[in-house]
């Protein structure tokens, strides 16, 4: 589990495939900040950009730690395909302060930014999130964007059945996260709100069954 509280700045630095084609995964080699992996261990979990990953080799004195990603966990997320920075959250312990929501670091879908600009001293982020994600977005509720933790300002859905919501990004949001890179058109991991996906369902479990 996670909070979606960015807990350090990464950057793949190596991407190598576990194969001789795009059936097979790819082997990525993160770089990290100085002391980041200090109390890490072999196996441990740490979420990139919002996808739960497991630690398969590191070198702490380095500050590097490699993971193995597989074929189908490339193509449902994005940011984890090439060199560049990457959100990193460790996971959370039992003792932990829960700053943000629970968040599991299984990635829902994609999402596409639709808007990103400064707004006094803050961003507005507008995301349009797909038909199969929508109905899980409640205004004051939270989202997690490429693993950032964010509550969700406004929700507008169209006749297609998406839905685009927007959030507020502070200062300490921009400076300490990969959002600052956003631009409309970007592609950006989301998960919803673990409480809203069983409320969900235990509505669909409870409605009527028509004979």
């Amino acid at each position: 589990m996670f909070t979606g509280i960015i807990t350090g700045l990464g950057r793949i630095v190596d991407v190598q495939t576990l194969g001789a084609d795009a059936q097979h995964g790819k082997r990525l080699t993160i770089d990290t900040p100085p002391g980041y992996l200090d109390d890490v261990g072999l196996g441990d979990s740490i979420a990139l950009n919002g996808a739960c990953m497991t630690v398969t080799s590191f070198d702490a004195a380095a500050g590097r730690f490699t993971i193995d990603i597989s074929a189908e966990s490339l193509r449902l997320t994005a940011g984890l395909g090439a060199s560049g920075p990457v959100n990193l959250e460790k996971a959370l312990r039992a003792h932990d302060r829960l700053g943000g929501h629970l968040v599991s670091g299984h990635v829902d879908g994609l999402g596409e930014v639709t808007h990103f600009a400064p707004v006094g001293e803050s961003w507005e982020l507008r995301v349009r999130a797909p038909r199969e994600l929508a109905r899980y977005l409640a205004y004051k509720g939270s989202i997690t964007v490429n693993g950032v933790s964010l509550t969700v300002n406004s929700v507008r859905d169209d006749a297609a059945g998406t839905a685009e919501f927007s959030s507020n990004l502070i200062p300490h949001t921009i400076e300490n996260t990969t959002l600052g890179t956003l631009q409309a058109g970007s592609k950006v991991n989301l998960e919803v709100d673990l409480i809203a996906r069983y409320v969900a369902r235990m509505l669909e479990s409870a409605a009527p069954v028509t004979r």
